[in-house]
């Protein structure tokens, strides 16, 4: 089996590199090669089967970036949300070019590969106290949320069509989220977290009682590698899944802090930021799952599990990435 992930450099694709490299299968097919994609060639990760590292632009892919015998392409190449509200054009071009990108790239391999991509929960609206069910409509309030709603239409359409065999997850906001902070509007969900267990202090614009819709790199991974291997027919025509994450409210992620370190919530200083809170307040707090766990992703650990699991899996190379050894 040959896998391709585009936007293998950021931190989920080096995620499922690394568990790819580390088993050596996906779905109990063993790997024999793995191509990362992203703007500059990745770091390779050691792994028993040969690795590909190729930069470039996902608008126009080289050949290289997927080759002709992938079985398998993991579609993380994205501009995020804040960054797509503030520079439209940019969030076009990427967000929704780069999927035709895709698309015609496996239109001219031998056989329909599998093409997960991770759409998001901003490809909703409802705002506080929406609890939306499986089958939920997908209204956008922002133009992230939109050009990933319209991506998966794009990609369910090339399946109907046989061209691929794609499985979009639409992910959650996926906290903790290790290195530097982005320019993801939802990034202060990682940042209340991980900066105060970095020992600096951060920002929080929204109030205590926010809710959020948000998953752990650990489970993220764990449902992007399950849709790579996953039976596809049950899908049918819709080909996008809401996996089974947690919704928390932003009181509840501080006092998780302070139980795996007494004390660090008092570096997080309430600072109302309008735009921000106007992007992530349109989402969401939560959702009822059901085609997702009956299709074999996995449920959701503890929010005091998924601090400890930053700290046990990525705070340290944060702190070393960060210079703060």
């Amino acid at each position: 089996m040959k896998i391709t992930i585009l936007g293998g450099g950021g931190f989920l694709g080096r995620k499922i590199a690394a568990r790819l490299a580390a088993e050596a299968t996906l779905g109990g097919r063993t790997v024999t090669g793995l191509t990362l994609f992203d703007m500059l060639p990745p770091p390779a990760p050691a792994a028993p089967f040969p690795v590909s590292c190729v930069g470039g632009d996902v608008v126009d892919l080289p050949a290289a970036a997927i080759p002709a015998d992938t079985d398998v392409v993991f579609q993380l190449a994205a501009v995020v949300s804040a960054q797509a509200e503030a520079d439209y054009d940019l969030g076009r071009r990427v967000n929704l070019r780069g999927t035709d990108a895709v698309i015609d790239a496996c239109r001219k391999l031998a056989k329909p590969p599998r093409v997960v991509f991770t759409s998001s929960v901003a490809s909703f609206s409802g705002g506080q106290g929406a609890w939306l069910p499986d089958d939920a409509r997908q209204v956008p309030a922002n133009s992230y949320g939109a050009q990933k709603a319209a991506a998966e239409l794009i990609l369910a359409d090339a399946s109907r069509r046989g061209f691929i065999d794609a499985v979009s997850i639409r992910l959650p906001t996926v906290v903790v989220r290790p290195g530097r902070p982005n320019r993801a509007a939802s990034g202060f969900f990682s940042g209340i977290i991980r900066e105060p267990l970095l020992g600096l202090e951060t920002e929080l614009p929204v109030p205590d009682d926010f809710a959020v819709w948000i998953c752990s790199p650990r489970r993220a991974t764990d449902w992007l590698l399950h849709a790579g291997a996953m039976d596809g027919a049950p899908l049918g025509l819709d080909r996008s899944l809401t996996p089974p994450g947690l919704s928390v409210t932003v009181g509840e992620m501080l006092a998780a802090l302070d139980q795996v370190k007494p004390g660090a919530s008092a570096l997080v200083r309430r600072v109302e930021d309008k735009t921000i809170a106007e992007i992530v307040g349109g989402w969401p707090s939560g959702f009822a799952p059901v085609r997702a766990p009956a299709l074999g992703f996995a449920q959701h650990e503890s929010l005091v599990e998924l601090v400890r699991a930053f700290v046990a899996d990525d705070l340290a190379a944060t702190r070393a990435e960060r210079g703060l050894v």
